[in-house]
């Protein structure tokens, strides 16, 4: 079964200006793309955004990939 990114991410204009977060945070779907662009792993990210997850994180990479 493929990963739908829509359980893990969501834009409310009352959360960092409407920027794609992952649900329940305000982390920006930008970030976890910028981050893996400047060479950071999974596990960095799960080390310095202990709100995330595995999943979280690959649904980051399915939107923007979308």
């Amino acid at each position: 079964m493929m990963l739908d990114w829509r359980d893990h991410i969501s834009g409310d204009p009352g959360v960092m200006l409407g920027k794609p977060c992952i649900k329940g945070t305000r982390i920006p779907v930008e970030l976890i793309v910028r981050k893996f662009a400047a060479g950071e792993s999974e596990a960095d990210l799960l080390r310095g955004y202990p709100r995330l997850s595995r999943e979280a994180i690959r649904a980051a990479l399915r939107y923007a990939q979308d």
